[in-house]
C-alpha cells in the first residue's frame, strides 16, 4: 500500500491534560457530552499517560468538542496546553 500523501493525513493537535483517572474519564466525557460519532471523529489516542496528566492526540477539528467535555464531565480536568507538535508541550 502506497503511503498517503501529507495533505490527504489527518491534522492532529496534542493536548496536556491533568487531572485523576484520565485514561477512563476522557473518553467517558467525550462520548457523553458528544456521541460514538463525535469520538470517532476526533480520533482520541493517548501518547503519554502518568498518574496526574496526560497527553492525547486528537483530530484538528474536535479540539473545540473535546475541550468543552472535559470541562462539562463531573471529575475535574483541565487542559494545560494544546499544541501542534509533541516538541511544543514539553515547555510546561
Amino acid at each position: 500500500m502506497k503511503p498517503l500523501k501529507p495533505s490527504m493525513r489527518e491534522n492532529k493537535r496534542y493536548l496536556l491534560v491533568r487531572g485523576k483517572n484520565l485514561k477512563e474519564n476522557i473518553e467517558r466525557a467525550i462520548l457523553e457530552f458528544v456521541g460514538i460519532k463525535g469520538l470517532s471523529e476526533a480520533g482520541l489516542n493517548f501518547i503519554k499517560s502518568d498518574a496526574n496528566s496526560a497527553v492525547i492526540s486528537i483530530n484538528r477539528k474536535a479540539v473545540d468538542l473535546t475541550r468543552a467535555s472535559l470541562v462539562v464531565f463531573s471529575e475535574k480536568m483541565t487542559v494545560e496546553k494544546v499544541s501542534g507538535t509533541l516538541k511544543g508541550l514539553r515547555g510546561k
